[in-house]
């Protein structure tokens, strides 16, 4: 009888005794990822640890036992490492290392540009006030809207500190269990930048719009680059004190590099530092979509609402260049094709715009013109969900 209990125990045990359907499911999509990451190599840096997270999450196990392997569970390891997502810690030091790695010249020469980054936050807002619409709660609202933006890291972050903020009233449980989905349709989204913006950007613009060369970018001055973060960061904070982590370690990373004197430290923020927390929050972010949390109706809305905010997005920026063209002189015309690049997925936007604009025209180079709302995106999407901080908490 004892050696049956046993066997009986080992067996309940077991991921076999434990499974379900959604925890298949989600072991399917976590392997879809990898698949598209090394098969068709969509953001592999992103996509790899992101769906090795979510097949590591889903693995079922006897949830009374003794020791904690959940992410879900107090004291296990996964539940340390989710600290930093639950936290904004990740997204701050990521943003540390984006800065840099930026060259933000390209902004500093043709500030105009800023308006493109400015205007693809439309999706943001029009996603805002359609979650409402279909029944989410302001706050939780906010947080779906931010996908529209194209930046899983400042999802994350509005995300974590819209929960963090309302815990005292007990209702920071609910939105924190929104933190898996929002983050995977943010990181998606930006993975599927190649398949999702250029459709939209050809069906907005005229072949003749696509060939528009633009005149090259002015050379900045090293002042100029150092001038430029310090004033972007107290323009940035006064408006949006919330969005400081966020700004506050991206200027500061730019600082480093450029500065001269503290090359090994603006190395090791790009490289060393940044690819540490891209392991960690792809691998929780991952984990924390266990079946039970992640497969819920509002889930796909989520993900229906996210794809129609940085469709919305794209079309923003590139309507607004179109717009823009009107009021400009000639030889100052801007190709609307990097209007499309003012969402935050940087700089996968600014390389679709750059290849697309190749595509018409073999001689006609566009990165560096579409680095600049990209980069002004990347800091727009943190401004917004500043002030959507500031609002709502």
């Amino acid at each position: 009888m004892d050696t049956l209990q046993t066997l009986s125990g080992l067996w309940e045990d077991t991921g076999f005794h434990n499974v379900s359907w959604g925890n298949l499911i989600m072991i399917m999509v976590g392997v879809s990822l990898v698949f598209l990451a090394i098969r068709y190599s969509y953001k592999p840096l992103l996509l790899i640890p992101l769906g090795m997270g979510i097949i590591i999450g889903n693995i079922p196990f006897f949830h009374e036992a003794a020791y904690h392997p959940g992410i879900y569970q107090d004291g296990s390891v996964l539940n340390y490492l989710f600290f930093g997502v639950l936290k904004g810690i990740y997204p701050a030091l990521i943003f540390l290392g984006l800065g840099a790695m930026t060259d933000l010249s390209p902004l500093i020469s043709n500030p105009k540009l800023m308006l493109l980054g400015a205007a693809a936050q439309v999706g943001i807002f029009a996603t805002f006030l359609g979650a409402m619409v279909f029944g989410f709660p302001m706050t939780e609202s906010a947080a779906i809207a931010i996908i529209g933006g194209a930046d899983g890291n400042t999802a994350i972050f509005l995300t974590s500190q819209l929960a963090n903020g309302l815990h005292a009233t007990g209702n920071g449980m609910a939105i924190q269990n929104l933190i898996g989905p929002i983050a995977i349709a943010a990181y998606i989204y930006m993975s599927l930048v190649p398949v999702i913006q250029p459709p939209i950007m050809k069906l907005l613009t005229t072949r003749k719009e696509r060939l528009i060369r633009m005149k090259p970018p002015r050379t900045v001055s090293k002042f100029e680059k150092i001038l430029f973060p310090l004033l972007g960061l107290l323009l940035s904070a006064f408006v949006a004190p919330a969005s400081l982590p966020l700004l506050g370690m991206f200027f500061f990373g730019n600082i480093l590099k450029e500065s001269g004197l503290t090359k090994q430290l603006a190395t090791t923020a790009s490289t060393i530092l940044i690819d540490i927390v891209l392991i960690l929050i792809g691998l929780t972010v991952g984990a924390s979509t266990q079946a039970d949390v992640f497969l819920k109706s509002e889930s796909i809305l989520i993900f229906v609402l996210g794809a129609i905010a940085f469709m919305v997005a794209t079309a923003g920026g590139v309507i607004f260049a179109k717009v823009m063209n009107i009021f400009l002189k000639k030889e100052n015309r801007i190709n609307p094709l990097i209007g499309a690049s003012g969402v935050a997925a940087v700089p996968d936007s600014a390389k679709i715009a750059h290849e697309m604009g190749l595509k018409e025209d073999p001689t006609n180079h566009l990165i560096a013109h579409a680095m600049a709302p990209n980069i002004a995106g990347l800091i727009g999407s943190a401004i917004t969900a500043g002030l959507l901080l500031g609002f709502l908490l």
